[in-house]
């Protein structure tokens, strides 16, 4: 079992920036590739970013390019999410994940998002 626990969510501004954590435990962090995703009430859930096993690839949505940045800390078991230039549309519960062979079998709590514009 990999047991996640997200946090750094709040309430921000349109244009501000939040970093959100993801600290792992159970088992070897750097086995795992590490996702972000987010749900916005009444949506499904979609993909954020992606972040592979020593962190030197990543993927991220579209919608997030250019002001969103994964990263890993294999040393601390950690994972983050640098949101900046934050807009409305961002708005959601952010959720990260693990996983290996292009699933994600452990799910963290989930983490609000709300930008007020």
């Amino acid at each position: 079992q990999v047991q996640l626990v997200e946090s750094g969510g709040g309430l921000v501004h349109a244009g501000d920036s939040l970093r959100l954590s993801c600290a792992a435990s159970g088992r070897t962090f750097s086995n795992y590739h590490m996702g972000w995703f987010r749900q916005a009430p009444g949506k499904e859930r979609n993909v954020v970013g992606v972040i592979y096993l020593s962190g030197g690839t990543t993927f991220y949505a579209d919608s997030v390019k250019g002001r969103f940045t994964i990263s890993r800390d294999n040393a601390k078991n950690t994972v983050y999410l640098q949101m900046n230039t934050l807009k409305p549309e961002d708005t959601a519960v952010y959720y990260c994940a693990a996983g290996v062979g292009g699933t994600y079998q452990w799910w963290g709590q989930g983490t609000q998002v709300t930008v007020s514009s």
